[in-house]
């Protein structure tokens, strides 16, 4: 029926490729100080991957720091869970959820999951012409 008339595959929702950027920063960036201590260490944790990739931009910084604040809400309200009791509150865990999920989603657009990973060919060895004694 559409054989012939032009009609195309659409590609909504598939995510473009990620690729190294040619403006992409070559040292880690301070810490923002008014992140809290659970933003910063997730910073300090991921900042590196980020740099090493090729994949962080100063345009992209303000992103990297909403999702450091998201995952560090995360934590912090798992941290009062935990110390009362197990307990939490319907509002926190709805705060919670929605961090977890803000998380999530920057993390897939800046290569710090295993599918965006795969996208762009992260943790690939790299194509070497040495011989190696352990393939037989």
């Amino acid at each position: 029926m559409f054989e012939g008339c032009g009609v195309s595959v659409h590609s909504r929702g598939v995510k473009p490729p990620l690729a190294p950027d040619n403006e992409a920063l070559t040292k880690a960036p301070p810490v923002p100080k008014y992140l809290s201590s659970y933003a910063k260490a997730e910073w300090k944790r991921i900042m590196p991957q980020l740099i090493a990739r090729r994949i962080i931009t100063k345009a992209d910084l303000a992103g990297v720091e909403n999702y450091c604040i998201a995952k560090g809400y995360v934590h912090q309200i798992e941290e009062q869970r935990t110390a009362t009791g197990g307990a939490i509150e319907p509002a926190l865990f709805r705060v919670q959820n929605q961090a977890a999920q803000t998380a999530r989603q920057l993390a897939a657009e800046y290569g710090l999951t295993p599918t965006s990973r795969a996208r762009i060919g992260a943790g690939l060895p790299d194509d070497d012409d040495e011989v190696n004694p352990l393939n037989i």
